[in-house]
Parts: structure tokens; sequence; C-alpha cells
């Protein structure tokens, strides 16, 4: 029975095992202070301390993106596991559907000829609208931010992690070697040692000019994540703006669909009427105490949609004007005592269901 293994070097993996247990050796002395360590140099510290902070921040911005994006974490861990295997992800529907779908569905039992009914399935449908803007806007970031940034994560900054790494070992390689210098008793021993330093300055000085470049290319990522951050700006002004065009077509729907009220002013100010009919009723004072001579008036008016048409109640000290103008018609009654009975004014803003503070209201 033939049995192909692989062929080892012994030799290789023993000098390997050594290396590693010298760097072990190293490390242990550099955490304890009793020996010394190479530093680098100031440029190289800042350009380090920089992409450390670049991978940070960046990382973190993805995470936030993503989370706006896509709030629920189950999907959003789905739709990662979907990337990694390379699959179509699932298409589901947002908050926004879901609700215009069953406004639509709501309005239809409840009666499209009824003014809910029909209300509900214009609001479904502009909630719908929404829901399209929100899923091309969740596709459309995806595309021109969140995607370059993780691509950069994943691509350049894993290699500059990568490097920095290789950096760090032929550094402790490096000190090591120092090390065996100074420690070196015989002069075939320290000539040895001189060669193995020789040999690890070379190799850290390559490799620390290597990560340098790749630390300095760091800028011009940035330059590109730059371009990437006003590409999601504008998707972002986009989707928004798309959010209020829907809702201003549905206000206007909506005010299409609302029934015409007469318009009241209330000193200098337009309040809703009352539909169709306008009581009011006015109560004079008499000298005898608990006493009223009450009138009371019913003027009813058809629908008119011209705006101009409407009435106005004027609140003075002295006085209250009821006036109403109808197509040019003009007819004013007039109530004037020396001291205005708050009861009367109170009655005409029941009639018209007004509310506000009627003790501003009272007799000098």
């Amino acid at each position: 029975m033939n049995i192909n293994l692989p062929n080892f070097n012994v030799k290789n993996l023993v000098k390997e095992a050594g290396s590693t247990l010298s760097r072990v050796v190293q490390l242990t002395e550099e955490k304890l202070g009793t020996t010394e360590r190479t530093e680098y140099d100031n440029e190289f510290q800042n350009l380090a301390e920089r992409a450390d902070l670049t991978k940070a921040w960046t990382e973190k911005i993805v995470r936030d993106t993503e989370t706006v994006l896509i709030p629920n974490p189950q999907n959003r861990i789905e739709d990662f596991i979907f990337d990694k295997i390379e699959k179509t992800k699932p298409q589901r529907l947002s908050n926004l559907e879901h609700l215009a779908l069953d406004m639509i569905e709501a309005g239809g039992d409840f009666g499209q000829d009824l003014p809910y009914g029909q209300a509900l399935i214009k609001v479904g449908q502009a909630e719908q609208k929404l829901g399209q803007c929100e899923r091309d806007f969740i596709a459309s970031s995806g595309i021109c931010f969140t995607q370059p940034l993780r691509k950069f994560l994943e691509g350049e900054m894993k290699t500059i992690t990568k490097e920095r790494g290789i950096l760090e070992t032929k550094r402790l390689d490096l000190d090591a070697c120092k090390n065996r210098v100074k420690k070196a008793r015989s002069m075939l021993g320290q000539q040895a040692a001189e060669r193995d330093l020789r040999v690890a300055q070379a190799e850290f000085d390559r490799q620390a000019e290597i990560t340098k470049v790749l630390l300095e290319g760091i800028s011009t990522s940035q330059a590109s994540h730059l371009r990437h951050l006003h590409a999601f700006v504008e998707t972002q002004v986009r989707y928004y703006k798309h959010c209020i065009d829907a809702m201003n077509n549905l206000q206007r729907d909506l005010a299409k669909m609302r029934p015409v009220k007469p318009r009241l002013r209330i000193n200098s100010e337009d309040v809703d009427g009352p539909p169709n009919t306008i009581n009011y009723s006015i109560v004079h004072p008499t000298a005898k105490a608990n006493k009223f001579d009450s009138r009371e008036t019913n003027d009813e008016f058809d629908n008119d949609e011209d705006s101009n048409n409407f009435h106005t109640i004027d609140i003075n000290n002295d006085s209250i004007n009821f006036n109403v103008d109808k197509e040019n018609t003009s007819s004013t009654w007039k109530s004037q005592t020396n001291n205005t009975n708050p009861f009367a004014t109170t009655q005409i803003l029941e009639q018209y269901d007004i509310e506000f503070d009627t003790s501003a209201i009272t007799s000098v």
C-alpha cells in the first residue's frame, strides 16, 4: 500500500519554529520592559494612526448607513448572507408598502363610493409610491455609497492591515538579532549574529517602505470616498423630492374630495363654518333679572364654490356684527347695546362649532 506524504523540509521547519520562538521571547521581554525595541519614525506613526482612524470610522459609517436604510437587523443579516453566497436577495415588502396594501383593501371594503373609502384608496396609492421611492433609494444608496466603502475595507484596508502585520514580524526579527549580537560571546557567534542582523535590517527596511506607500494611498482613497458621499447626498435629495411631490399630489387630491363648506371670518381670520344651514340666536339683556327676550333667525344658503362668498362675524367691545354676502346681495344684522352680553356671543360661536376663551369677551 503506497501512501503519498507531502515532502516536508525539516530544516526549514526547524528554522521557522526557531524564528517564531525568538519572536515570542522578544515580544515578552518588550512587554516586561527588559529589552529595547526598534521604534518607527514620526511620519510612519502618523500615517499608521490615520489608517486606524480611517478603518474604524469607515466601518462605523457603513454600519450606521445600513441601519438607516434597512432598520430590521434580521433583514440586514439575511442580505449579508445572500451577498456572501452570491445569490439574489429575497424581495420583501417594506412597512410603507404593507400599510398601502391594507389601506387600499380597507377602502375597497368600506366602499369606493363613500368619501372615507375613496380617501383610504388615495392615501394607499400614495403610500405605495413612497414605498417604491424608498426601495429605489435603498438600492441607489447601496450602489453609490455603502458598497464602495465596504469594498475599500475588504480590499485596500485589509491589505494594509496584512502588510503592517508582516512589518511587525520583521521588526521583532530585527530586534531579536540585535539582542543576539549583544549576547554573542565567541567571535564566530558574533559574526553569524551580525550577518543575520544585516539580513533582518534589509528585510525590515524593505517591508517598511512597502507599508508606508500603502498608508500614503489612504489620502487618495478618502478623495474617492468624498465623491461617493456627494453621490449619496444627491440620492437623498432625489428621494425626499419624490416623496414631497407624492404627498403634495395626495394633498391636492384629498382637497378636491373634501365637501364644500361656507367660510366664516372671526376678527379677520377665516375658519370653516357649518355646511348649508346657519342658525344663530342672540339674547338681549332686559331690566328684569333672569328675564331675557330672545329672537332666532334661520338663514339657509345653497352650496356655492365661490370662495368670495363668506359669512362675517365681528366681535367688538360694544357690538356684534353678522354679515352675509351672497352673489352681490348683502344683508346685515347688528346688535348694539351699552354692554355686550357674553352669552349672546357664546351662542353664536357654539352654532359654528368655534371654541376659544370667551373670558376675553366681557363688558368693560
